[in-house]
C-alpha cells in the first residue's frame, strides 16, 4: 500500500497533509477516551505491541511491487480485534515511520499518504464492528462472517485509497488505471486469508484466558461491550 515516490507530485501533496492531521487528531480523540478503559499503561503497552508487530508486516514479511504500489499482509482487523483502535493507529503510524526512517527514506515524503491509507480505513472498520457486532459478544466468539466483513471493510478501505492517490496524482490514462486494477485485485487476496487468521488468532486467545487479567490485549476481546 506504499505509494510510489512521484505519483503525487508538488503542490497536490499538500492534500495529504490535511488527510493525515485529521486522522491524527481523530486518533488522539479516541486516545483520551481510550485512557478511561484501561489506563496509560495498557494503552502504551498494547501500542509498543503493535508498533512491533506492524513493524514485522512492513520489513520481515514478504512484500513486493504489484501495479501502483506494494502488496503487504497488514492483518488491519486482526490488530484491531486483539489490541484495540487507538492501539492500532498508534501502531500503525509508528510503525510505517519506522520503517521509512531506517530503510525506505524514499518513502518518508509520502509519508502522509500512507498514512491517511492506514488509519482511516482502520476508522470505518471500527465504525462497522460496532454495528455489526452485538454489544453483549466478545471479540473471541466472533462468526466467520463478521471476521471476513471486518477484513474486507480494511482492506477494501486500503484499495480504494491507494486508488484515490493514484489517480488524483497521476490521471486517468490507460497504463495508471491498469496499475492501479491490478494493484488492487492482487491486494484483495489478502482478504482471503486474513478472516483465517483472525479466528485462529481469536480461538487462541480463548485458551489463554489469563491475558485477560493482563494490559496486553483490549477489554473487549473477552468481554462484552
Amino acid at each position: 500500500m506504499h505509494i510510489e515516490p512521484g505519483v503525487v507530485n508538488g503542490v497536490k501533496i499538500a492534500l495529504s497533509y490535511v488527510t493525515a492531521t485529521a486522522a491524527a487528531g481523530y486518533t488522539l480523540k479516541l486516545g483520551l477516551a481510550a485512557l478511561q478503559d484501561k489506563g496509560i499503561v495498557s494503552l502504551s503497552i498494547r501500542s509498543l505491541l503493535t508498533t512491533a508487530v506492524v513493524f514485522c508486516f512492513f520489513q520481515v514479511l514478504p512484500h513486493y511491487p504489484v501495479g501502483i504500489s506494494e502488496v503487504h499482509l497488514i492483518l488491519g482487523s486482526t490488530l484491531f480485534l486483539l489490541f484495540g483502535a487507538v492501539p492500532s493507529a498508534i501502531g500503525l503510524a509508528a510503525g510505517l515511520l519506522l520503517q521509512g526512517v531506517f530503510f525506505a527514506p524514499s518513502d518518508l515524503p509520502q509519508y502522509g499518504i500512507n498514512l491517511t491509507t492506514l488509519l482511516v480505513p482502520l476508522f470505518a472498520l471500527q465504525a462497522l464492528a460496532a454495528k455489526i457486532i452485538a454489544p453483549n459478544t466478545a471479540y473471541v466468539d466472533l462468526s466467520y462472517k463478521q471476521a471476513l466483513m471486518l477484513s474486507t471493510a480494511y482492506q477494501g478501505g486500503i484499495v480504494s485509497w491507494v486508488a484515490f492517490w493514484a489517480f488524483y496524482g497521476a490521471g486517468f490514462g490507460a497504463d495508471n488505471m491498469a496499475s492501479v486494477l491490478t494493484f488492487g485485485g492482487a491486494y484483495m487476496s489478502v482478504v482471503l486469508l486474513e478472516p483465517l487468521v483472525d479466528l485462529a488468532v481469536l480461538a487462541g486467545a480463548k485458551t489463554v484466558r489469563g491475558l485477560e487479567k493482563t494490559d496486553l490485549v483490549s477489554s473487549r476481546l473477552f468481554k462484552a461491550a
